[in-house]
Order: structure tokens, then C-alpha cells, then sequence
């Protein structure tokens, strides 16, 4: 029986004898279930040790392109500059280019640049728009090998997507608000950045569809008033003057689901008006998100672990680049980032920051 490592460097690696080894390889009788154990455990880390080799020397320049707000890309940043030391023994060096708003033209110049300066990966979050397609699929024709990040762009040719199950993530919004404003009739006011954004579209399908099949469990046939916010950029400012007008017009709202941010901007619009937001889900832990969480502000926040979508993430770009091949390698497995449930109970403390 022929094996990709000598019974030699098996035995090596597991402490046991070769005449073991040998017996455990050809499956032959009288071999206890423990050494049998050990001598998988012993391929498996030899597997991990040859990928090791592989990556030791490789150098990868990967490029990150978000049209975000400030605050959610600056955390991104500070989840990848933790991350690439952890990459070693590959060296991994990221360039970063962030706008809070871009046009769609723009958008595809920034993609078309990396062509032509040596970038091995991009990841991206980008509308999910026909002409931002092309331009991934044209850094895919190129060898450029392409993930998504929180929001898809799932006709182009991308490599995979990194990040939350966006409809899960709205339905879980809906149970929350539902339940904590419980036989309350209040309407709910739903806060986007803008519509060309997959991902918010999918939070909110996911939430209204909820929302209406929680309410008929309950029967109340109509289910919920949904006030809608769009366009806000997620800025404060603008999210603050588009929540006062919708207060001015609907007395009902006593909750807020905020898909875009800009969350600062709606409480202080509850307070101008002198109206009380019963419930308010935000999503992710960004420095404006933790501090009102903590204050009682934001009842909820949906959040997923950014350190681990960047790890996920190059990881992804280091194995489209040959990285972790051979040595019976399985591949890098990509699945939906988990939605954790924050209140101001369970908000984990900021990382210390290196002076």
C-alpha cells in the first residue's frame, strides 16, 4: 500500500515504531484503537506542516475596497491589520480603499486600477450593480481572484462570499422587535442606506416577512406598520432629519430596525421630538453602536465577528492563489458568518489598543 509519506516520517511525527506504523497503514489485526489514532493524527499534522511549508516565502498583496461608512470600515481595517500577522508564515500586505459614498462609475475605476498594479485578491463590498459585475469579472479574466464581503454581487464571477446570512440576520431583527414590544400596536421604522446595496435589501425581506408571520401567529391579520427610511448614507445628520420628519408624520413608531447605521442621528431624533423608542436594533459593534448599546439607547445589536470574516477572507485569496494546495489539503470552507445577539449585558470590551 503506497502512501503520499514515508512510513519513516510517519513514525517520526507520531513517536512510534515503523513496524507500527506499517501495520496500522496496511489496516492489518491486532493494532489498538488509541495507535490507530495517533498515526491519523500524526498524517493529519504532517498535512498542516507541508501547507506550512508551502506558505513559508509566499508573499500575497491583496486589496480591500469598501463603499461603507466611516466608522464600520474603520473596524474592518482594524480586524484585517490584526489578522495578516496571524497569516504567517505567508506575508500578507493589504491596501485599503474606503468612500462612504461613491458613484457606481467610480466604483468600477478604483476595480479597474488593481489590473495594473500587482494586486493577488481584492475583497470588496460593492452595489450589486451590472456594471460592477463586469468589472469583477474582469479582474477574475485577469487571475485577480475576487470575495465579497457582507454584501453579494452573486452573478459575477467572485470567488465567494464572506459574511452574515442577510435574511436571517432581518428575521431575527422582526422576533426581537416583536417580542419586546409584545400586544403593543406600534409601527416600526426601518432605516437603510440606500437600495443598491444587496445586502440591505435582504435584511429587509427578511424582516418584513417575519414580521407579517409573527403577527398572524398572533393573530392580528394586517401584522405590523412598516415606516420606511431610505437613502439616509448612513450618515448621522441625515438619518437624524429623515427620522424627525417620519415622526412628525406617523405617531405610531415606538421601534426602530436600523439596517444602514447612522444610529446616533435616530436617537437624537427621539429626543428632539420628546417621543419614546421602546425598541431599537442596529447592526454591528462599531465605537457609535457600543457606546449607545451601553447607554440603553440601542436595545439590540446584530453583530458577527470581523477578525474572523478577514481571516476567512484571505484565507479564501491565499488558496485561489496556491497557496494551500497539495499535501491533502481540503480546501478552505467557506459558511455565513454567526449573528451574535448583543445587549448592553454581554457587549464584549473594546480591544486594547497597542501604544
Amino acid at each position: 500500500m503506497t502512501h503520499r509519506y514515508k512510513v519513516r516520517e510517519i513514525a517520526q511525527q507520531a513517536g512510534l515504531s515503523e513496524a507500527t506504523v506499517d501495520r496500522v497503514l496496511h489496516e492489518r489485526a491486532g493494532v489498538r484503537a488509541d495507535t490507530r489514532a495517533e498515526v491519523q493524527q500524526a498524517i493529519s499534522d504532517l498535512d498542516k506542516q507541508r501547507s506550512q511549508l508551502r506558505l513559508n516565502g509566499r508573499k500575497f498583496l491583496f486589496d480591500v475596497v469598501m463603499q461603507s461608512p466611516a466608522r464600520f470600515s474603520a473596524e474592518f481595517r482594524t480586524a484585517v491589520e490584526a489578522e495578516l500577522p496571524m497569516l504567517s508564515p505567508a506575508v500578507v500586505r493589504c491596501r485599503f480603499h474606503f468612500r462612504e459614498t461613491e458613484s457606481v462609475a467610480a466604483m468600477v475605476e478604483t476595480l479597474g486600477k488593481f489590473t495594473s498594479r500587482g494586486s493577488q485578491g481584492v475583497i470588496v463590498k460593492a452595489p450589486d450593480d451590472p456594471d460592477v459585475i463586469v468589472a469583477l469579472d474582469r479582474l477574475v479574466d485577469k487571475g485577480i481572484p475576487v470575495v465579497t464581503y457582507v454584501t453579494d454581487v452573486p452573478a459575477s464571477r467572485r470567488l465567494d462570499y464572506v459574511g452574515i446570512d442577510n435574511r436571517a440576520a432581518g428575521a431575527t431583527a422582526a422576533y426581537l422587535v416583536d417580542s419586546w414590544l409584545g400586544d403593543a400596536d406600534s409601527s416600526v421604522l426601518v432605516i437603510s442606506t440606500s437600495n443598491i446595496f444587496r445586502n440591505e435589501g435582504e435584511r429587509e425581506i427578511g424582516f418584513r416577512t417575519t414580521l407579517r408571520a409573527l403577527g398572524a401567529e398572533r393573530g392580528a391579520a394586517a401584522g405590523r406598520r412598516v415606516v420606511e427610511i431610505t437613502h439616509s448614507e448612513g450618515r448621522d445628520e441625515t438619518v437624524e432629519r429623515l427620522v424627525h420628519q417620519a415622526l412628525a408624520e406617523h405617531r405610531g413608531i415606538e421601534a426602530v430596525y436600523s439596517i444602514g447605521g447612522g444610529n446616533a442621528g435616530a436617537v437624537r431624533a427621539f429626543a428632539r421630538a420628546g417621543r419614546r423608542c421602546r425598541v431599537f436594533i442596529g447592526h454591528d459593534l462599531d465605537s457609535d453602536n457600543r457606546t449607545l448599546l451601553r447607554s440603553g439607547a440601542l436595545s439590540a445589536v446584530l453583530h458577527h465577528d470581523l477578525r474572523a470574516d478577514a481571516r476567512l477572507a484571505c484565507r479564501l485569496l491565499m488558496q485561489a492563489g496556491g497557496g494551500f494546495t497539495g499535501g491533502g489539503f481540503t480546501g478552505v470552507v467557506s459558511e455565513p458568518s454567526r449573528i451574535q445577539v448583543l445587549t448592553r449585558f454581554n457587549t464584549p470590551h473594546p480591544p486594547a489598543r497597542e501604544k
